[in-house]
């Protein structure tokens, strides 16, 4: 059981230390354009005398 143990943290530590290579920066992304959507309202809470 021990060694069962051992063998399942040292893959981890393996998966966790980067063992698939060096570091890559993320390539920057395009800007999207707006979608043109817009959302409004307004929105109240209690009670309303009429």
């Amino acid at each position: 059981m021990t060694r069962l143990v051992l063998s399942f943290g040292l893959v981890a530590l393996l998966a966790a230390c980067g063992a698939d290579g060096a570091p890559i920066t993320p390539e920057p992304k395009d800007e999207t354009p707006p979608t043109g959507i817009s959302i409004s309202g307004s929105a109240s809470v209690g009670i309303a005398k009429r």
